[in-house]
């Protein structure tokens, strides 16, 4: 039977130390770290997920806006918005909370972000950086993956890592962190071939294709870590993951649940480059 990896209890203990972290921060700089969040519209799944982040800020000790926008905003009006924001001395990170109405540019929206407040990690400069492995902030998913991994004592270096998916938000960032972790890393997805067959190579298998319960019994090897980055709503309303906990919980040895798994990790780890950021800055303030 698997060792279950307690997402929620990981994110705790990273909260505790990034707001004793906070604390130190504000003792030598004489500010706190600096977080805006702008949502766009009133979609239910958005509001809570800001809610959560600003509840997250004042539990840390962090500064936050959040700045909350009617569904017909303009694109001149979000990208004045962010202008404002990017040249904010008390903001060291900014999130536009996703998705953003049809009529608005998306790409275009998240690329007037400043790359140094640009928190979520998703702005190409920075993942360039990524890339050639030198980098201070990484999204905040995969990161979190990562993180759940060093605190539950599961090595990387030398493993075969499988990831399934192939998105710019978890699966590629997912791959350069398992790569900077010194992990063999096989990305797999939807035009892959004898994909089980590949899945059972995996030391660390990591699913995040949005398929529920599609990693099987038959897909994992006796004594794989299983890492469930999928969050997927059943017809009865229940909460599930990529892969089926109930058949694939007895060959593994460790396994994330969906939900208490990777998704308490994904605030938290925002609430880490936010520190990170603010360090950043702080620290090219110092410079001059």
């Amino acid at each position: 039977m698997a060792q279950i990896i307690d997402g929620k209890a990981i994110s705790a203990k990273i909260r505790e130390e990034i707001k004793e972290e906070t604390a130190r921060f504000v003792a030598q700089r004489g500010y706190a770290p600096g977080l805006a969040v702008i949502i766009v519209g009133e979609d239910p799944a958005s509001t809570v997920y800001v809610r959560n982040k600003g509840r997250a800020c004042e539990e840390v000790g962090f500064y936050s806006e959040i700045h909350r926008l009617p569904e017909n905003t303009q694109q001149s009006e979000l990208e004045e918005l962010i202008d404002r924001l990017n040249g904010d001395d008390k903001i060291h990170g900014i999130l536009v909370q996703l998705p953003l109405p049809k009529h608005l540019d998306e790409s275009a929206v998240l690329l007037k972000i400043d790359p140094a407040k640009d928190v979520d990690g998703f702005y190409p400069f920075n993942v360039g950086r990524i890339m050639i492995g030198d980098f201070d902030i990484a999204p905040c998913t995969p990161y979190g993956v990562m993180e759940l991994l060093r605190y539950s004592g599961i090595e990387t270096r030398g493993k075969h890592c499988v990831i399934v998916g192939r998105s710019n938000i978890v699966g590629k960032p997912q791959a350069m962190l398992m790569l900077k972790a010194d992990a063999t890393v096989t990305v797999c997805h939807s035009k892959t071939q004898n994909l089980a067959e590949i899945c059972r190579t995996a030391d660390i298998l990591v699913a995040a294709i949005g398929k529920a319960d599609f990693i099987g019994a038959d897909y994992v090897k006796e004594g794989a870590v299983v890492v469930d980055v999928g969050i997927n709503r059943k017809a009865d309303g229940k909460l599930t993951g990529d892969v089926n906990f109930a058949q694939v919980e007895p060959k593994a040895s460790f396994i994330t649940p969906v939900p208490g798994g990777v998704g308490p990790m994904t605030i938290t780890i925002l609430m880490k480059n936010t520190l990170k950021a603010a360090e950043v800055a702080g620290d090219a303030l110092g410079a001059f």
